[in-house]
Formats: structure tokens, C-alpha cells, sequence
């Protein structure tokens, strides 16, 4: 049995370096990357399953809003849009977790270094590729970060519709744990007007209807 990922790469290295000699140090580091990125399977989130069975992986969240994006994109505000270069940055924005692990969105305290956490977790995971994909992978990072263009607007519009999603469709459970009050719902799920205002009117809709059903309240428990 192949015990961890140092173990896996030894192998993986031989293997290349014996079948693909021209392309072992190249491949490697791509092989390595891949095994690294196995890693986000395991940072969990505090978004739970629909089926309420247990907290979804940051993997599974990557996974689900990429898939969005192909259903979805026809939303967009801004109708020229690259709908693969949307999914690329879904699909590697959170590879950053494997670091810095998953900051709870109304966590106010696990915020207030989250930029400087994640910043070195990218200057580290992107790295091990090679150089050129390394500065690729990065370049979407950031700008899924710096939400200046049609595609990251999109993007970050429907990374926080998916976990709402989960959070109206189960009754508000993740909400209610955390005592999270509905004005800080609407703040957090602003720029979701920024990528689609269909969307954006869908998420109103939503909000006024767990406001009255009581999935959210703007009282603070004592």
C-alpha cells in the first residue's frame, strides 16, 4: 500500500523518467501538482450536504459551482463572456485551502488575515507546477480575487449562490448554528448583482422568504 504523497511521487518520478525521458521533469511536476490537489478533498466546509448528512468538502464546492457555471451562464450580466475561463477559475480558486483551509464567510475574525493566508498558499501550490502554467493558474487566481472583468464577476457571483443555496434549501441549519443575521446575508451575497442581476433578483426572492419562514433573523440569540 502507497503510505503518502512523497511515496507516490518517488514512484511517479521513476515511471516518467523510464517511459517519457524527454518529458520526466516537465511531467513530474504536473503529476505533483495533480497528487497535491487531492489534498482539498480533505478541508472541509461549513456548508452542509442538502441531505443534511454531513459538511460538503471544498473539492465537492469546486466541483458543484463549476458545473454551475456551465448551467447557469447564460445569466451573466455581461453577455461576451469566456464561459471556460469562468470554470478554470472555479475550478482552482480554493486549491488555496489545502493551506490556508476553508475562513467561514461570517467569521470576522478568521477574515482579518484570510488575504495574507491564502496569498502564501498561492505563492506556494501554483509553484509546483511548471513555470508556465504556475504563472497561468496564478494569473486566474487573481483575478478571480480582484473581480474586474465580466468572467470573475460571474465567477464570484455564483461561488456564493452555491452555498446559499444549501443554506435556504436546508432550512437555514448553517445560518441558525452560527447565529448569522439576514442584513449580513444581503452584504455577503452583493456582488452576486455585480455577475447577474437575474440571479441577484433570484437570491432576494430568496432571502424575503427565509426571512419569513424564520430560516433568518436580523436578532442576535442570547
Amino acid at each position: 500500500m502507497i503510505k503518502d504523497i512523497s511515496e507516490m511521487n518517488r514512484i511517479a518520478e521513476k515511471i516518467e523518467s523510464e517511459l517519457l525521458p524527454e518529458q520526466s521533469g516537465r511531467l513530474q511536476k504536473q503529476i505533483e501538482f495533480i497528487l497535491e490537489a487531492d489534498k482539498l478533498k480533505h478541508t472541509l466546509r461549513k456548508t452542509i450536504l442538502l441531505d443534511r448528512s454531513r459538511r460538503e468538502n471544498s473539492a465537492e464546492h469546486s466541483w458543484h459551482i463549476a458545473l454551475t457555471v456551465l448551467v447557469l451562464s447564460e445569466y451573466a450580466r455581461e453577455k461576451a463572456i469566456d464561459v471556460l475561463r469562468v470554470v478554470e477559475m472555479l475550478l482552482i480558486h480554493d486549491l488555496v485551502e489545502i493551506d490556508a483551509k476553508d475562513t467561514y464567510c461570517y467569521d470576522d475574525q478568521g477574515r482579518e488575515d484570510q488575504v495574507q493566508r491564502e496569498a502564501l498558499a498561492a505563492d506556494r501550490i501554483f509553484t509546483i507546477l511548471p513555470e508556465d502554467q504556475a504563472r497561468s493558474f496564478r494569473k486566474l487566481w487573481d483575478e478571480f480575487e480582484a473581480r474586474e472583468t465580466p468572467e470573475s464577476r460571474l465567477a464570484n457571483a455564483l461561488d456564493r449562490l452555491q452555498p446559499f443555496l444549501h443554506n435556504y434549501f436546508t432550512k437555514g441549519q448553517t445560518w441558525q448554528e452560527n447565529d448569522v443575521k439576514s442584513s449580513q446575508v444581503v452584504a455577503r451575497m452583493q456582488p452576486v448583482e455585480d455577475g447577474s442581476s437575474l440571479l441577484w433578483n433570484y437570491v432576494k426572492a430568496l432571502l424575503d422568504d427565509a426571512v419569513k419562514k424564520g430560516y433568518l433573523s436580523d436578532v442576535t440569540k442570547k
